[in-house]
């Protein structure tokens, strides 16, 4: 029976899912190398819960309680002592999962399960560094984690029955759709999401039409909640391209090929919202939507 989960990078998605397990009663250990990094994700939880509590989504015996099933650590060991279930989601890179899912497998003990939020690096690759292929699986939340419905679950090659369907029931007890998948590059969401997104740059980068021009098109014509460019804004330009690169390789398909516009701006250091500037330029309490000067 799960009842503690350590949750493994505390950026977007690490305190999204944090968040989300506590409100749903999970005592929760959010593991980060940087103290500040998990100070921040404390307080971005602690913001989180309180637009939910002014929605009315929750009370304030809610926010308490949920604040209180969070504990944070900075060593891994410590934070993945007590787990039965390990959530990673450090940063988009094969070499940072492949190390840490051994160093897990060392640490944790053999009936624990290990999943990653990875949104496209292969689950049956992370699993051969274990020592417990059959109780690795993926997890993908979609951004933000307390609002988003869909769990992609991704089964690797290795992956049990029993492990699948405890992972798909546990969605299930957060509130979420989760949705089996089988384990190719890009699983089906950013098989799907991550060529969109790179032939909207292509249409910009080729002089097709403008960032607003391109975006408005799919909002009004195709009933999207946003744009593709300000999604790849929000999702990070960086884990846009990161995406891309592993389904180019996965698949040697060239329709798959980076636009050489997304390169260069992750090059520049303009990776969408966390930057401050990518298609778009993000000021801090600002509600408006103003393209980049780079292309008015």
């Amino acid at each position: 029976m799960i009842k503690n989960v350590t949750v493994i990078g505390s950026g977007t998605m690490g305190n999204g899912i944090a968040h989300t397990f506590a409100q749903h009663g999970f005592e929760v250990s959010l593991v980060d190398i940087n103290a500040d990094a998990l100070a921040k994700a404390v307080q971005t939880i602690i913001n989180n819960l309180d637009r939910q509590l002014k929605k009315g989504n929750i009370d304030e015996q809610g926010k308490t309680d949920t604040l209180a099933r969070i504990k944070t650590y900075t060593d891994l060991q410590q934070g993945a002592a007590n787990a039965n279930l390990v959530i990673e989601a450090a940063t988009e890179n094969r070499e940072t999962k492949l190390k840490l899912f051994k160093q897990l497998s060392e640490i944790c003990a053999d009936e624990v399960i290990l999943a990653s939020n990875t949104s496209s690096i292969s689950i049956t690759e992370i699993a051969a560094v274990t020592q417990n292929p059959g109780n690795v699986i993926g997890m993908h939340f979609m951004n933000p984690v307390p609002v988003m419905k869909l769990v992609e679950v991704i089964r690797g090659y290795s992956t049990t029955n029993e492990v699948t369907q405890t992972i798909m029931q546990l969605a299930k007890t957060l509130e979420k759709d989760p949705v089996e998948v089988n384990d190719y590059p890009g699983f089906v969401a950013n098989r799907i999401l991550m060529p969109m997104i790179n032939e909207a740059i292509y249409t910009l980068f080729e002089g097709v039409a403008g960032v607003q021009e391109i975006d408005t098109v799919m909002k009004l014509g195709m009933a999207h909640p946003m744009g593709p460019l300000q999604l790849a804004d929000f999702i990070g330009l960086d884990v846009c391209l990161a995406i891309l690169k592993v389904l180019h390789d996965g698949f040697g398909n060239p329709k798959y090929a980076p636009c050489p516009l997304l390169v260069n701006m992750v090059t520049a250091g303009h990776r969408g919202v966390k930057t401050g500037s990518g298609f778009y330029k993000y000021t801090a309490g600002s509600k408006d939507l103003v393209v980049a000067d780079k292309f008015r």
